[in-house]
């Protein structure tokens, strides 16, 4: 792969860490990526990423390093606050300031390996609409945005994913709190 996964080996996938949300919220998020996501391109279910390409050939180091911080870790309060228009999408942003700081703690210690898109600042959010013309983008954002009603929801750990072109394929889950699944 080149291009935007530049600092993966050949041959190797890349990986993508997400948030593990609680089932009700992730099936809600899920519901609304299902409505409004081009069907063609909906492969994958609504989530929640912290990074975008990390090199596959790290995997073992990844899961090491993740095992020990989400087993050390609590269970991190979440909230769906509001609509985010990305021009071509439509994404509900969420605050989670312990989620925003295990982000920049991890981006750190990686920061030799991170594509240029996982340097930027971490403003989570879960895309339900994109790659849609502005005009649909917009009408959808002014339809969600007179039903949507800001919810808390948790964050249960994190998640590791193979990234090989279509659907992603689960590597590793580290619950909060827990053992790696």
């Amino acid at each position: 792969m080149s291009g935007f996964y530049g600092n993966a080996e050949p041959g190797l996938a890349p990986l993508i860490l997400t948030a593990a949300m609680a089932s009700e919220a992730a099936a809600y998020f899920d519901r609304l990526r299902k409505a409004y996501f081009p069907a063609a391109r909906n492969f994958i279910p609504a989530h929640l990423t912290l990074f975008h390409a990390l090199p596959g050939t790290r995997i073992a180091e990844w899961e090491e390093e993740l095992a020990e911080r989400c087993w050390q870790s609590e269970i991190i309060p979440a909230r769906a606050t509001g609509l985010r228009f990305m021009g071509n999408g439509v994404a509900i942003v969420v605050e989670a300031p312990a989620l925003v700081s295990l982000h920049a703690s991890l981006a750190l210690g990686w920061r030799d390996v991170l594509t240029p898109q996982d340097r930027q600042r971490f403003n989570p959010h879960v895309t339900v609409q994109n790659k849609v013309k502005a005009a649909h983008a917009r009408q959808t954002f002014d339809a969600l945005q007179s039903v949507f009603e800001p919810f808390a929801f948790e964050i249960e750990g994190l998640e590791l994913w193979h990234y090989r072109g279509g659907p992603w394929e689960a590597a590793s889950r580290f619950p909060f709190g827990g053992m790696p699944e």
